[in-house]
């Protein structure tokens, strides 16, 4: 699994927390990758465009039970025969020297319309300067 914004460890949607609460064995951590894309600031969550071209999306990998994946297509909203904002893919992402198959959740194109990207690709530190910078002012 490759999460890249609210189900990060310490993120809103944490998937270890939801493994946790449905009682399911925790996710392993492999380490943190980036997998080419853009990210996308949807408010309380981002959305990743992927772009084989384009900017790397930072994430983490995880190796996740089978038991955990329709929580996290819960929390993403993600319904078999259903069209939402987001989708389940499987893609590959290297990572420490190996690659992983990886489930992935990104958007289309066509959602992010006139939302601010996210430079740098990385969620976590992005969200954070902007909570910091709207708490100052």
């Amino acid at each position: 699994m490759f999460v890249y914004g609210t189900l990060r460890a310490g993120e809103i949607n944490d998937m270890m927390r939801a493994a946790a609460r449905h009682g399911i064995a925790a996710p392993i951590h492999i380490g943190t990758a980036s997998l080419g894309g853009q990210l996308y600031d949807f408010g309380r969550y981002p959305g990743m465009v992927l772009d084989a071209a384009g900017h790397g999306v930072v994430g983490d990998i995880y190796r996740i039970p089978a038991a955990l994946i329709p929580v996290l297509d819960e929390i993403e909203a993600v319904y078999p025969g259903e069209v939402g904002l987001f989708v389940r893919e499987m893609h590959d992402v290297a990572c420490n020297g190996a690659t992983y198959a990886c489930i992935v959740y990104p958007v289309s194109e066509s959602a992010v319309g006139q939302l601010p990207q996210i430079p740098g690709g990385d969620w976590v530190a992005y969200r954070r300067a902007r909570d910091a910078n709207a708490a100052c002012a």
